[in-house]
């Protein structure tokens, strides 16, 4: 399930919670900053599991919150590293996993503070980061839909 859903106009800047993420095949999430960017595969769309995020702040006595880790999708109760190489559907929307999104040096650099570093945000995140999807159809993905699997086989 879509527990939350999060977008930035500009690179670095602060992710905005919103309550539907309106997406165009191939390109992203209308309003975000990553929309019309191929620099690399599954750059449309990010998401992350809550409980990652959660084990996260409970190894190293964090709390950081959800919009913390810059990915767009929060979602809970599905195993997103699972979704590699395959189809997928949330709300209306039909995405294909692409890769896993390992942390970067940027998360690492705005998540260590004066209790964890740099190095152990990678670590902690690492095979938990989430995952990177291409958009495949037009439509629009709300907070509270479910992920439907598309078998193709």
């Amino acid at each position: 399930m879509i527990k939350a859903i999060f977008i930035a106009q500009q690179h670095k800047q602060v992710l905005s919670s919103v309550r539907t993420a309106t997406c165009s095949a191939g390109l992203g999430i209308w309003g975000d900053r990553n929309f019309g960017k191929t620099k690399w595969p599954g750059q449309n769309i990010t998401l992350i599991e809550a409980e990652a995020i959660e084990q996260f702040n409970q190894d190293y006595q964090q709390n950081i919150g959800w919009h913390s880790t810059r990915r767009n999708l929060v979602t809970m109760g599905i195993s997103l590293n699972h979704l590699v190489g395959k189809r997928f559907k949330v709300g209306e929307v039909e995405l294909l996993g692409v890769e896993l999104c390992e942390p970067c040096q940027l998360l690492a650099k705005l998540l260590a503070n004066e209790t964890v570093s740099r190095a152990q945000v990678m670590s902690g995140f690492e095979f938990s980061g989430g995952l990177r999807a291409q958009i495949l159809t037009d439509g629009n993905i709300k907070v509270g839909d479910r992920f439907q699997s598309l078998c193709l086989e």
